[in-house]
């Protein structure tokens, strides 16, 4: 569906819309710090292997040995590992390709058990690494942004970002490029709107100073966690 940090193909285009924001209510529960909120249990892990091969389940155990470490360092520590675990060895490829639909949003399951996916499971899956990690659901949003600089128009993109304080200037993890850098240093994304589970807000209701979150109804959010609430049952 987006754009990735591999060669560009004009065909890559985020296929969400602000309109398809204001859709299905959803909602999300923050996991609880300590023991891995996202333990797979072994059936799982055969199950992935057996549908998606050998490679799933050694990239699976990774991210289980991740998020098993539990929080280590201050967050930025926790930002640094997580963004370089799936920007290392997650390679971007369109939903159409992966799941054979226009777009599809991945569980850190499917995804990892695909070993490919595009923009928006790559953020998907560092905002639910981090809050595994202890990082508060308050400081992370996964953002919808206008990528400027990779083709001849703009481009529909997905990342994720970090508040260290309500307003402060957000930390970008993007698979676009592997290094975490301030919003202020990114003058290639422009925000339109960012989410997590306890909200939605409009790139213009921070500049306006609203810090009060719209309800968050994004209908593919509500898909994907349902299909998630399923893999740890």
């Amino acid at each position: 569906m987006m754009l990735g940090h591999f060669p560009f193909r004009s065909n890559l285009f985020c296929r969400c819309a602000l309109v398809a924001a204001l859709g299905l209510a959803a909602c999300s529960s923050t996991p609880t710090v300590g023991e891995n909120p996202y333990k797979l249990k072994n059936d799982t892990l055969d199950r992935a292997e057996t549908k998606y091969g050998p490679e799933a389940r050694k990239r699976l155990s990774s991210w289980q040995d991740l998020l098993g470490a539990g929080p280590k360092g201050d967050e930025v520590a926790r930002l640094n590992a997580v963004n370089n675990f799936f920007n290392e060895r997650m390679i971007f490829a369109p939903d159409r390709q992966v799941w054979g639909v226009e777009d599809y949003w991945a569980t850190p399951v499917e995804f990892l058990g695909r070993g490919a996916g595009d923009c928006e499971d790559f953020a998907i899956a560092k905002y639910f690494s981090l809050l595994a990690l202890g990082v508060p659901e308050s400081k992370l949003r996964i953002t919808y942004v206008q990528a400027t600089g990779y083709g001849p128009a703009n481009l529909a993109h997905m990342v994720l970002t970090y508040y260290p304080t309500p307003s402060a200037v957000p930390l970008v993890l993007d698979n676009l490029i592997p290094d975490i850098k301030p919003a202020s240093k990114r003058p290639d994304l422009t925000p339109v709107y960012g989410f997590n589970g306890q909200g939605l807000w409009l790139a213009k209701d921070r500049s306006s100073g609203n810090a009060a979150p719209r309800q968050n109804k994004i209908g593919l959010w509500d898909q994907l966690k349902a299909r998630q609430g399923r893999e740890f049952e």
